[in-house]
């Protein structure tokens, strides 16, 4: 094998056979090392001729000429093999006539590295397949294959001109020297022609045809259009119960809802009461017709639903749940507790303990508030009384905290919920987002405790209800209903199922309902879809923006109380340092009775202020979000939002606290220039029918500026001197 590369590096191909012998060999070793000396020197001699020519290109080496021998010297035996080669060569070469070499490369061409040639008629597209791993020979080899006979460089001369002709017309031809040699436009022509070949490799300006059952990745049409995907809801909330948005239009006389007693509607009337709100209307009816045939079966012997309720602010939410729930239970016999509330803070758990207690005065019930205004050991008194049998409830009615919560069911005995009735969530999207000491599963576990705690001669046995079969009807089981109320309820599937709702029914406003009152089916779901994520602010509400700079933030809220005369005001911040700071400095400026509301301060004196300006001896309170949550406010005509909300949610609440029960209401929110894009977008996003811009005029605020900067030192003071007395 080795001596035929030799033979093949030689030209001596042909005499293989003839000449195999060992002198033949050596030989061929021999003159294998002359011609490797012989090259040495044509590098030196290139090198030295490529540096006086300046036309000719860097990398491509010239051939350089053997040397004759000089007069009277004998030609070695190698130089005369090597003429004979050549002559032969010729000869061979000189019987392959031009028309059929034509006709062959037309057909089909392949060199030493075996890349395949497809060569179509002159003026027509050329093309190629290559190999992907194909690489440029060294111009040293191409010089050593110029060696084997001055026939085969005119043929592959010939070949080179046809190439060129097929090139594109964008490409141009470098120069080539007169002077230049054949092996030297060879090699030329043989390096423009490689060029389009690795440019293919990259992928520029390549167009191949790809067969239509392959499919191209990431092969994407830019203009086609895109399907969009809409969210499959449940039944209960793709087709809701509607709900009317405007209260004042919508008001129906009390004694036209159904099912609500006589004595009922006597107290309603003594507290002026004289029409309930589109909720109430929907929502009464609903809770009292599961509880048709007592507290133990529901409708038609079976489990009731559950009902989820998602109103506006100040729509009469709470007084939705109060009656249904204080004319059920005044068929008890036994004081037991049946009915839990939990909400999320103290003030609102105090305004419902205060309807409940409006409205059961004159019956048995009993209503108990633990939300950590009182000591713990007063709450627990007023929950369980021991007695020698054992421990008595006091309460029929418990309102809640649900950290409170928690305590009481783990630390107080006798504090028994097997009993419980009804489950009132109300801020359910809060009270889902934040479950405190993980509450619910603590309430639950303490409804169905099993038959560890089943006291002896109970007439039932309370499980956690599983699939309806003939056992679980063997014995009586109070069912359990859970009431969820919100302004900002949540249509999220998966929160709603940490609640572990049977069969819920909604009752909502949010969606728009059209002149038409006979809807099919299909057309409340795709309204449905529509508008899952609208939000139904107040009718009354006006909502505007203003437009300021963090530095005129106070002088805007001091101008709206001087000059403009709102009062009273309620004003939200983001964080209780905020509100302090901004009590302080109204404070010191003077001529505006102010006030904070933040947890700052204790109950009582939360309860305090907030007495104070209900009353009207606050023309400002400024609050955290504490206070934007269901707390139900008389006379307040107008919010400032002094720092923007970043959450929608947030702003609805904030700005329900006016507009309520049909009431008309002004809401303003102070922004800074960078906030004004997606605050704006957000409120769009969330349906709001339209905010509009109010501008400060500028001499307005300047008689303001210098008693404000008299305020503003003295807050630096005052804050300096609360900093030391905390680290004291």
């Amino acid at each position: 094998m080795a001596l035929f590369v030799i033979n093949r590096y030689l030209g001596d191909d042909e005499n293989l056979q003839e000449d195999a012998g060992e002198d033949h060999t050596n030989a061929l070793l021999e003159r294998l090392q002359e011609k490797a000396k012989a090259r040495e020197k044509q590098m030196k001699n290139a090198s030295t001729k490529a540096a006086l020519c300046d036309d000719e290109e860097p990398g491509i080496k010239k051939k350089k000429k053997k040397p004759k021998p000089k007069f009277g010297e004998e030609e070695s035996n190698e130089v005369k093999d090597l003429k004979n080669v050549t002559v032969k060569k010729r000869k061979k070469m000189s019987q392959v006539s031009s028309v059929e070499l034509d006709t062959k490369r037309e057909e089909e061409e392949v060199d030493e590295d075996g890349h395949k040639e497809i060569i179509k008629k002159k003026g027509k597209r050329k093309e190629k397949t290559t190999n992907r791993f194909e690489f440029q020979k060294p111009a040293e080899i191409f010089s050593s294959e110029l060696d084997n006979g001055v026939e085969k460089i005119a043929e592959e001369k010939h070949l080179s001109k046809k190439k060129r002709q097929s090139l594109p017309k964008s490409s141009t031809p470098r120069s080539v020297d007169s002077s230049a040699t054949d092996s030297e436009m060879e090699t030329d022509v043989e390096m423009d022609i490689r060029e389009p070949e690795q440019k293919s490799l990259i992928g520029e300006n390549v167009q191949t045809e790809v067969p239509a059952s392959v499919t191209i990745l990431g092969d994407f049409k830019k203009n086609t259009i895109q399907q969009k995907v809409h969210r499959v809801l449940p039944h209960w909330l793709a087709q809701p119960s509607l709900v009317e948005k405007d209260i004042k239009s919508n008001l129906i006389p009390i004694e036209e809802v159904p099912g609500i007693c006589p004595k009922l509607l006597r107290k309603l009337q003594h507290h002026g009461v004289k029409h309930f709100f589109p909720v109430q209307k929907e929502v009464i009816p609903a809770i009292l017709d599961g509880a048709s045939n007592g507290l133990l079966i529901g409708k038609g012997g079976y489990r009731p639903n559950d009902i989820c309720v998602s109103a506006p602010t100040g729509s009469g939410k709470t007084l939705a749940f109060v009656i249904p729930v204080v004319q059920v239970l005044m068929q008890r016999v036994v004081c037991n507790i049946r009915c839990l509330v939990v909400l999320p803070t103290k003030e609102l758990a105090q305004q419902v303990y205060k309807v409940f207690n409006t409205y059961i005065e004159g019956t048995n019930l009993k209503v108990v508030m633990v939300a950590g205004q009182k000591p713990f050991e007063i709450e627990q008194a007023s929950l369980v009384q021991n007695k020698i049998f054992g421990c008595q409830s006091l309460a029929d009615i418990v309102v809640a905290t649900p950290g409170r919560l928690v305590d009481h069911i783990c630390k107080t005995p006798g504090f028994n919920l097997q009993h419980l009735r009804y489950l009132i969530i109300d801020e359910a999207d809060r009270m889902i987002d934040s479950m405190h000491q993980d509450w619910l599963r603590q309430v639950m576990k303490a409804v169905y405790q099993g038959d560890s705690n089943v006291q002896p001669g109970s007439l039932f046995r309370r499980m956690d209800p599983g699939p309806v079969t003939a056992n679980s009807f063997s014995q009586l089981q109070m069912p359990l209903q859970k009431l969820l109320f919100s302004a900002t309820l949540s249509h999220n599937p998966e929160k709603l199922q940490k609640l572990g709702l049977y069969l819920p029914r909604l009752f909502t406003s949010n969606y728009s309902r059209k002149e038409n009152s006979e809807l099919n089916a299909s057309t409340k779901e795709s309204d449905a879809v529509k508008s899952e994520e609208k939000i139904n602010f107040p009718k009354g509400l006006t909502e505007y923006y203003v437009p300021c700079t963090l530095n005129n933030k106070p002088l805007i809220i001091l101008d709206f109380m001087l000059r403009l005369k709102f009062n009273p005001v309620l004003c939200f911040t983001n964080s209780r340092e905020a509100s302090h700071r901004l009590y302080l400095l109204v404070r010191e400026f003077g001529g505006v009775k102010v006030a904070e509301f933040s947890s700052r301060l204790s109950p009582g004196e939360r309860k305090k202020t907030l007495k104070m300006f209900e009353k009207g001896k606050i023309q400002l309170l400024i609050s955290t979000d504490a206070m934007a949550r269901g707390i139900d406010i008389q006379g307040v005509k107008c919010v400032i939002n002094y720092d923007a909300p970043q959450f929608i949610r947030t702003y609805v609440h904030r700005v329900g606290r006016t507009a309520r029960a049909g009431k008309a209401g002004l809401a303003f929110t102070l922004l800074l220039r960078v906030q004004e894009h997606n605050f704006i977008k957000m409120l769009q996003d969330a349906g709001s029918p339209g905010i509009e811009k109010q501008f400060v005029d500028a001499q307005n605020l300047k008689p303001l500026i210098p008693q404000y900067q008299v305020a503003l030192a003295e807050l630096q003071s005052i804050i300096k001197e609360e900093k030391a007395q905390k680290r004291v």
